[in-house]
């Protein structure tokens, strides 16, 4: 079968979507001549579309939709005529929807009705015992693809010059991920104090009253824009600055993926939730990881940062 049009899924948070990039290239480089499409959630589309190698970008919110929505989404991509289809976080929405779409080649993971995919393998992630972009690969194995090439990269125009401002990202989702804030707000002040530079702390509008209250009126160092940027402004900052230090979050593969060093502060008690599944990819990137992340120290991670700054 001569695979002409490709259609990859992957519509969660963007830190678990831009580990998907090596995949993509993959995917792409193995089907010369095929057009990609991918889905993603809207609020990641900009990103998606920073991807050179992915042709078209089409949104599914990652939410609970009645059957009539995702009766009329499977109809409106059966009209596409898709060959391939590859599923990177598994959901039965998402597998009806490939199923309604009547894509001949469906790729998934065996869990949330995966008897209506046509190739399917275990879900073993939570064991942490890989890294999610090695995960992501593993999974092209079954249609026989491999690649050597692993890297992240996205296209985010303007040659810009680095600066010396370190960016902080206090925030987490998951509870469970939280370094205690306070520190963040310590080591915000001992980077100026001690390092002379400047500080710029990041975070989703979801975070702005928290930034609001441990990071304004700092001083003239310390520059709170929690909220106030859009992906592809936290992407062209991230490139800009030295040095990003955060928990485990989306803002530490977005750095990764525009050549941005990063100190990652991770417990490594739990697999699933561990710096061998979740840390910065590639080089340059340092990790303090802790059965318990209060037992991390601000002086821990100030010498972390020197180290990387020397």
């Amino acid at each position: 079968m001569v695979i002409k049009k490709i259609l990859a899924v992957r519509n969660d948070r963007f830190g678990e979507f831009l580990l998907n990039i090596p995949a993509l290239r993959a995917l792409k480089k193995s089907y010369a001549g095929a057009k990609l499409t991918l889905i993603v959630d809207p609020y990641v589309q900009e990103l998606a579309r920073c991807i050179d190698f992915v042709d078209e970008v089409i949104t599914w919110e990652n939410i609970r939709h009645k059957f009539s929505q995702i009766y009329k989404f499977g109809k409106e991509l059966k009209a596409r005529n898709f060959d391939l289809c590859l599923i990177f976080n598994p959901s039965k929405e998402l597998n009806i929807i490939g199923f309604l779409a009547r894509i001949p080649i469906r790729v998934g993971y065996n869990r949330k009705w995966a008897f209506l995919l046509t190739h399917k393998m275990e879900d073993k992630k939570y064991l942490g015992q890989r890294h999610e972009i090695e995960y992501n690969l593993e999974l092209l194995s079954l249609i026989g693809i491999q690649t050597e090439d692993k890297t992240l990269s996205l296209k985010i125009d303007g040659d810009i010059i680095k600066g010396e401002e370190i960016v902080l990202h206090p925030f987490t989702s998951d509870p469970i991920k939280q370094w205690p804030i306070e520190n963040f707000r310590k080591l915000a002040q001992s980077l100026v104090k001690e390092l002379d530079k400047k500080v710029i702390v990041i975070g989703g509008r979801e975070e702005l009253n928290e930034g609001v209250a441990y990071f304004d009126n700092l001083g003239a160092g310390i520059i709170n824009m929690t909220g106030r940027t859009t992906l592809i402004q936290l992407a062209a900052l991230l490139k800009k600055c030295r040095l990003l230090i955060s928990g485990d979050s989306g803002p530490v593969h977005l750095a990764c993926a525009v050549g941005t060093g990063v100190v990652a502060i991770f417990r490594n008690d739990i697999p699933a939730k561990s710096a061998k599944r979740w840390g910065p990819w590639g080089e340059g990137h340092a990790v303090i990881e802790k059965p318990e992340l209060a037992d991390i120290t601000v002086d821990e991670v100030l010498d972390k940062v020197k180290e990387r700054l020397r």
